[in-house]
């Protein structure tokens, strides 16, 4: 199966002048036979074959105990390792790929490895750091930057921004400018659903880049419908922040998905026009919380729409 375009990472990249879509998976749990991660690959690549997305966005799942004092909604169960997944069970996607990796994970040689031996031509990666200072680690993001900076032809690299963090401090823009003088060549954000504190961010990354003479990176923006009061709570213990009232619409109403959806949509729309506006590269990547199929089908209907709205653009 190919993408949309199949021009790589450097293409993906590239195409995010005009905004490019986006789909994030989660890799079987670990233990998965290799029978039935092939068939986990089939069922993802068969949903998205109606779509067009652009690339993929694999996940690297961690514990993150020390995110939260609350206990974790849904049980944390171990995932097989993203760049495994890729390479054994899905020959079946030929374009761009953005592989996460949780560095803390790893070992900085084991980390180092995977970095110098990966297809740069057409993988990418997202170094993400500890989830709380108190998080034991085995190799920090800083010392993950250092040793991507030190091959000779690593994977084009992202990282993580999060519009609740720039909300609390104001700040996430010139973290986000410093991740890129650290070699990061684009952005992937939490899930969006709060319009104004993910505006003010990308209004002061774009504005600060203009001031500084640099070229603003490539911002994805990340969206999800959420299909039960269940969903909700997972989603604030991961620190993404809905507004009060549509938290109580989605508690409240009696297709919680429904309206959940309809809100993605229009923050979609309003997302891609804003970005548009401010002349600031873009993309927008569609995930399901959760591996119930009502959620996945939803997230599915929504990569859908967001194509129509970025072509119609």
């Amino acid at each position: 199966m190919a993408s949309r375009g199949t021009t790589g990472a450097a293409g993906l990249l590239a195409r995010a002048r005009d905004g490019v879509l986006l789909y994030g998976l989660t890799p079987p749990r670990a233990g998965t036979t290799p029978e039935q991660a092939d068939a986990v690959a089939e069922a993802a690549l068969t949903r998205l074959r109606s779509v067009q997305v652009d690339g993929l966005v694999l996940y690297d799942v961690d514990a993150e105990a020390d995110r939260a004092t609350t206990p974790r909604p849904f049980p944390f169960m171990p995932m097989m390792d993203p760049a495994v997944f890729l390479d054994r069970h899905l020959a079946g996607w030929a374009g761009p790929v953005v592989v996460y990796r949780a560095v803390g994970k790893y070992t900085g040689d084991e980390l180092g490895r995977w970095l110098a031996q990966t297809h740069r031509d057409r993988v990418l990666t997202v170094l993400v750091g500890a989830a709380s200072r108190d998080q034991v680690v085995r190799t920090s993001l800083p010392e993950a930057y250092r040793r991507h900076a030190g091959l000779p032809r690593p994977p084009r690299m992202g990282g993580v921004v999060i519009a609740e963090r720039h909300s609390t401090a104001g700040a996430e823009h010139r973290r986000m400018l410093r991740k890129q003088d650290a070699g990061c060549e684009f952005f992937v954000s939490q899930v969006c659903y709060d319009l104004d504190r993910t505006r003010n961010l990308l209004s002061d990354y774009a504005y600060g880049c203009r001031d500084l003479g640099l070229d603003p990176r490539p911002v994805v923006l990340t969206l999800a419908p959420c299909g039960s009061v269940k969903t909700l709570e997972f989603m604030s213990w991961l620190g993404i922040d809905v507004p009060g009232w549509l938290r109580t619409e989605i508690a409240r109403s009696g297709d919680p998905l429904a309206v959940s959806y309809e809100q993605c949509v229009v923050n979609a729309r309003i997302l891609i026009a804003f970005c548009r506006r401010l002349g600031l590269p873009f993309g927008i990547n569609v995930e399901s919380l959760t591996n119930r199929k009502v959620e996945i089908d939803a997230s599915i209907d929504l990569v859908r729409e967001i194509r129509g709205q970025l072509d119609r653009a």
